[in-house]
């Protein structure tokens, strides 16, 4: 493969491609026997150009191994554990050749709040002249209030309503510290926009537009909800009605059905 071939997806084999610009994907090796490995942030995937992860925005998405939540629905199982692929330092080198080219940064997942070194890998994008946007469905709201200020845009993941919560997640109490997360978001300038993967085997229409509406209540603007597909090959399990996507573009600013 030569030093143009990127990785085009969050495969879990993405890191046997070559970063262009810079040496070959570093994979993590593992320590030696009584050793400890080095901390290395856990960069499972990335895409190097994305015009649909961030609205409005050219940029690369990196995917941070590790969720606490195991949704049925995770079209990234293989990111639900903790796993690094790429060394930062390769990614970082890689970044420095993109500025100018690039106008951001999209730390996606898994769910990227799980990293410790989160923080410190935003101050580091930043200072290369980076916006930056998360993804994240707000389990960790004491770490989105540490990052939320470095934040340009945030995906907000809101899985379902509060009666299917934690059987969607496979976690007890799953849904109290989105709330937290929300209310954070909606007092920050920070823009962000809160979506929902849709499919009626686990959110009937009804239940999805009292979700929305109970949103759009509490001050969000901006709305997307993505049909759920089982591989990106296969039409979605069901279609939004007309009345309900009109109903849906009342209440917000701005609505996306996808």
């Amino acid at each position: 493969m030569n030093a143009a071939s990127l990785p085009n997806s969050a495969a879990p084999d993405a890191g046997r491609s070559r970063l262009e610009g810079a040496q070959p994907i570093q994979l993590i090796p593992a320590p030696r026997p009584g050793q400890s490995a080095p901390h290395e942030p856990a960069l499972a995937g990335l895409v190097p150009f994305s015009s649909v992860d961030w609205p409005g925005q050219l940029a690369a998405v990196l995917f941070i191994g590790g969720c606490p939540w195991r949704c049925h629905y995770c079209h990234n199982p293989h990111l639900q554990e903790r796993s690094s692929q790429y060394r930062w330092q390769a990614v970082r080198d890689w970044l420095h050749s993109r500025r100018g080219l690039l106008d951001g940064v999209v730390l996606s997942g898994g769910e990227p709040l799980s990293e410790a070194a989160l923080p410190g890998m935003i101050a580091e994008l930043k200072a290369m002249g980076f916006k930056v946007a998360l993804h994240s469905a707000g389990i960790y709201p004491q770490r989105l209030a540490a990052v939320l200020p470095d934040l340009d845009w945030v995906g907000f993941d809101v899985k379902t309503d509060a009666d299917g919560h934690d059987a969607l997640t496979g976690r007890v109490r799953s849904h109290w510290p989105t709330g937290i997360s929300l209310e954070m978001l909606l007092a920050s300038p920070c823009a962000f926009e809160c979506r929902t993967t849709w499919s009626p085997a686990w959110l009937s229409e009804t239940r999805l537009l009292a979700l929305a509406e109970s949103l759009a209540e509490r001050g969000v603007r901006h709305y997307a909800v993505q049909n759920y597909r089982s591989s990106p090959d296969v039409p979605p399990d069901a279609v939004l009605s007309l009345s309900a996507q009109s109903q849906l573009a009342q209440w917000f600013e701005r609505f996306e059905y996808r």
